[in-house]
Order: structure tokens, then sequence, then C-alpha cells
């Protein structure tokens, strides 16, 4: 049994991965906890399980959108100006070209997304406060009916984003657990 078991998993890889820089990985993870935070706070509150807070759970949904904007800016840049890393050449062609489409739809969904529910919530109308500090102008008239609309956008990509960051950390955990190569070390001890 155990012989069968270690034929699953494949050889460690013999090329060395290199290393993202320590702000890449920073970035990563803040970016990370933050959607790991939205994702269920957007669940509670679109589903008005949040009894008591909800308008708590609402404004700290919008608050950590609204830090993730510019984030995802500071994220973009610093990609233009220091490209990712190469995996591992042993990876398959329809495999390489999943992992960059995966990793721009993210950086385009988690930039769209603050944005569509800034302006629904603008058109709601209710204020965007930002952790009770300050709150972000309104960028959108009141009307109702787009802001329900745009509520609905905005449930949509949000649920697009929790599969393609599932689908995200599942092949990174596939590289570490199957694979046994360094591409999740990588973004984690560098």
């Amino acid at each position: 049994m155990e012989l069968a078991a270690e034929h699953v998993l494949a050889p460690p890889a013999t090329e060395p991965a290199p290393a993202y820089t320590l702000a890449a990985r920073v970035l990563h993870w803040v970016t990370a906890v933050l959607i790991l935070l939205l994702i269920p706070l957007g669940v509670l509150i679109a589903n008005e399980w949040g009894g008591p807070l909800q308008d708590s759970l609402y404004d700290l949904h919008r608050s950590i959108g609204a830090v993730l904007m510019p984030i995802m800016a500071v994220r973009l840049i610093y990609r233009r100006t220091h490209p990712p890393l190469a995996l591992p050449s042993d990876i398959a062609s329809m495999q390489r070209r999943a992992a960059h489409a995966t990793h721009w739809a993210l950086y385009v969904l988690l930039l769209v997304q603050p944005f569509v529910g800034w302006i629904a919530t603008s058109a709601y109308p209710a204020p965007v406060t930002v952790f009770g500090w300050f709150a972000l102008p309104p960028i959108w008239v009141k009307n109702r009916a787009l802001s329900e609309q745009l509520f609905s956008t905005h449930r949509w990509i949000g649920i697009a984003i929790a599969c393609l960051v599932a689908a995200h950390i599942a092949a990174a955990l596939h590289h570490h657990f199957v694979r046994r190569d360094r591409v999740l070390m990588r973004m984690i001890t560098g």
C-alpha cells in the first residue's frame, strides 16, 4: 500500500525555483488575506445572515474593498516593473496558459469588483465609510434600479473571484504536495 502511494507523487523537481521578492510576497499575502475576508463577508451580507451586525458587516466589507483598490493598483504597477517568476520548465504549456489566464483574470476582477461595489453603493445611495475614519465620495447619482443590477453583477464577480481563488489555491497545493517543487514555497519563504 505504501509503495502505491509513493508512485502517485512526482519526484521532487531538480531545478531550483527562484524566490519572489519580499515586496511581491507581502503584496500577495496582504491581498490574499483581504480576499479571504471579503468573500465570507460578502456571503453573509448578501444573504442577510448578519442579524443585528448586518450594517456593521456591510461597513466592514466596503472598508476592506476600499483598501483593496490601492493595493491592487500597487500590485499591477509592481508586476509591470517586476515580471513574475517563470514556472518550472517541465510544466505543460496548457498548464502555463491556465496559470497565466487565472492570474490575469484575478487581477482584472479584483480591480473591477471594488469599483462596481462603489458605484452600486453610490447609486443606492449609501455611504462608503472606510473603517469609520472617512467616507469615499459618491461616484454615481441615485438610481435604485442601476444599483440593484450592479449589486447582482458584484455578486457574480464575487463568485467568479471565489472560483479563481479556489483554483489558484488548488494549483499551489498541487505544486507543493504532488509535484513537490518550490512554486508555493517561493511565495511563502522566498
